[in-house]
């Protein structure tokens, strides 16, 4: 198993971040957030510069890609 992240922001963006936090596992590009409504984590919420945003959610896939586990960290609206 390994870790993967998914971040709406555009891939510039994501790698800058994780250059600076020192992320070494995979963090995905979402910037048109496709994943992130077909995973039901757009939040209403706006991200930075106005953007449509993603909230945090934790998954386990098994390998045929099956979600197995989810945990959601609700936003007060």
């Amino acid at each position: 198993m390994r870790p993967v992240a998914i971040s709406a922001d555009t891939p510039e963006e994501t790698r800058e971040m994780c250059r600076k936090a020192g992320i070494t596992f995979p963090v995905l590009s979402d910037a048109k957030l496709e994943a992130i409504r077909q995973y039901d984590l757009k939040i209403a919420e706006k991200g930075e510069g106005g953007r449509e945003a993603g909230g945090p959610g934790e998954f386990l896939l098994d390998p045929s890609g099956t979600v197995r586990w989810r945990k959601l960290t609700l936003h007060p609206h």
